[in-house]
């Protein structure tokens, strides 16, 4: 696990929370896998890139929304080359993962893919290829300029709940307004930490409010935001990857926004990407 996220996290509560409250905080604290751009180093192993070509068996179809067209390519990941033991999810040790995403290109951003509308959820993939499969590299459909190819490397880091996921409020029961995890300190250290980009696993770094809940009250049917019931669905769900807005691959989600993948652990255990859920935020 890398030495120093571990060291900044721990020293930031321990400096601005009480002893039992600290130690209770990084309890919460999950290990990710940070994704950088790889540049030219012989140094660093590639684990996957973002944009370019997709690699895909023959026989798969490219990801399309029906009525409103062929998905963006964002990412694919190589499973095997990805420090994943590190990770507290049960993420594949072989095979490819690869991202598609409905970006707007086909329509000027007119349609959206939204956690609370069912019917748009087609406007956002993931695909899992087995090790073994033979892969060809796919151009993009007619209408679809691709990303530009940036080369992905991984470092473990250490990963921070927001101060508002339900993980914390399980924690921490009802916080009252002068608790020491509002303090304008704390929460001031916490946004002062270098943002986390790109990201396999871990706690979500959520440009608004906690993903989770955003995907658990899609899949309740947009109940009233106090329903205890998103709380309880909220936890159930973990983050796969999120693909932050990228100056080099050309990627700008919104105003400086992110992408972000959710599944169930026990799907993912199973291989059931089909299942995989996906919101994005904004500024």
């Amino acid at each position: 696990m890398t030495q120093n996220t571990v060291d900044a996290l721990h020293a930031l509560a321990r400096e601005h929370l009480p002893a039992e409250i600290a130690e209770r905080w990084t309890g919460l604290l999950r290990p990710g896998l940070g994704l950088v751009n790889a540049g030219d180093s012989e140094s660093d192993t590639v684990v996957g890139r973002l944009g370019g070509q997709p690699e895909l068996p023959a026989y798969e179809q490219w990801p399309v929304w029906e009525g409103h067209g062929p998905l963006s390519f964002i990412a694919s990941l190589d499973c095997a080359a990805l420090p994943s033991a590190a990770l507290d999810i049960p993420l594949p040790t072989e095979g490819t993962l690869a991202f598609f995403y409905f970006d707007g290109q086909l329509d000027d951003g007119e349609a959206l893919v939204l956690p609370d509308d069912p019917d748009s959820w087609a406007g956002a993939r993931v695909l899992y290829v087995p090790s073994g499969v033979p892969l060809v590299e796919r151009a993009a459909p007619a209408g679809i300029e691709p990303y530009p190819e940036i080369r992905l490397a991984a470092h473990v880091e250490t990963t921070a709940p927001y101060l508002w996921h339900p993980v914390v409020d399980r924690e921490f029961a009802a916080l009252p307004d002068d608790h020491p995890l509002w303090s304008d300190d704390f929460q001031e250290a916490l946004w002062d930490l270098p943002g986390a980009g790109h990201r396999v696993g871990g706690h979500a770094d959520p440009v608004q409010d906690d993903v989770e809940s955003e995907v658990a009250w899609g899949i309740l049917g947009s109940p009233p935001s106090g329903d205890p019931r998103i709380r309880e669905e909220a936890l159930r769900w973990v983050l796969l990857a999120q693909f932050d807005s990228d100056d080099d691959a050309g990627m700008m989600w919104g105003d400086c926004g992110t992408l972000y993948w959710l599944m169930r652990p026990e799907d993912l255990a199973a291989r059931r990407f089909d299942r995989a859920k996906f919101t994005w935020q904004c500024g």
